[in-house]
């Protein structure tokens, strides 16, 4: 009878799941660290008193998608054709340019972070290995974005996803670097930037990225605290193309728990931020601190 009842207990109140520290390490930009928990890896970066999720990957399923805003970010794919040369800025877990290396295998990509001990930890925990035509670049946004233009290096979808534990960089928000990025797209190419839906900064996100593209898109959902900003230097494909893309790619898309059909058609152009917001700019970037 005690049996049964503690069987009962169990049941009602199981135990809490436990937290499994599979790698930490002090780089030169942030404590990094690997966590195993409920059957998932996940990358943190330790600022502050904060510690937050980078990248997580299922043990049993690691090319699933664990976060919306990645799953986002790839809703760039109904903007162009399938692309044969991609800059991911941020390398995480390395989640987008392994996608983009097995969806797109004759493409071109190069991935930039600047952090070499998340490179390391990406190899080694989350299954991140580069083909031939892919090239890491241990080095900063900026610097690689500068000696790239210098070398002609043009790009047909450009991922923007750094982040430094609490928020984007100053230095890869501002309208210089925005414009610097441009720069490198090719004719009717695409820029996909990771921000989030609500804070401090959104109204000089947003008048940061109109000053350098003019009309941009949003993208939300529901269930993610992140917007990703679509931005281009050409019209942006009509509602017909991205539907025939999703159409094209959610096939092969399935592995990776992502459904463009969904998305198709719903990247907002209106605007929806306050009017007179100061322009972000390498003199005036307070970005950190307004967003804390």
């Amino acid at each position: 009878m005690r049996c049964a009842a503690l069987t009962l207990l169990l049941l009602a109140f199981p135990p809490l799941a436990t937290t499994k520290t599979l790698h930490s390490e002090r780089s030169l930009y942030q404590n990094v660290l690997v966590i195993e928990r409920m059957g998932e890896i996940c990358l943190q970066f330790t600022v502050r008193v904060d510690v937050r999720n980078q990248t997580c990957m299922k043990v049993n399923q690691p090319r699933e998608m664990v976060f919306t805003y990645t799953k986002m970010m790839m809703a760039s794919l109904l903007l162009i054709d399938d692309p044969t040369s991609v800059l991911v800025i941020g390398l995480g877990g390395g989640t987008l340019p392994m996608a983009i290396q097995e969806l797109f295998p004759g493409a071109t990509i190069d991935a930039v972070e600047i952090d070499p001990a998340v490179v390391r930890v990406a190899e080694r925990f989350f299954h991140f290995k580069p083909g031939p035509n892919m090239s890491v670049f241990t080095q900063d946004a900026r610097v690689f974005g500068k000696r790239a233009a210098r070398q002609n290096k043009r790009y047909d979808l450009i991922l923007l996803d750094a982040y430094n534990g609490e928020y984007i960089p100053e230095h890869l928000m501002t309208a210089e670097y925005l414009q610097e990025t441009l720069a490198l797209l090719t004719p009717g190419g695409i820029i996909a930037a990771n921000t989030f839906a609500i804070s401090r900064l959104y109204d000089h996100e947003s008048a940061t990225y109109e000053h350098v593209f003019g009309t941009f898109l949003n993208f939300r959902q529901p269930d993610s605290a992140n917007r990703v900003v679509f931005a281009s230097n050409q019209p942006f494909r009509t509602e017909e193309f991205q539907r025939h893309r999703a159409t094209l790619l959610d096939p092969r898309l399935r592995p990776y728990a992502v459904q463009l059909a969904r998305y198709a058609g719903r990247l907002d152009g209106r605007e929806d931020w306050t009017r007179g917001a100061e322009v972000l700019t390498d003199q005036f970037s307070p970005a950190n601190q307004l967003n804390r």
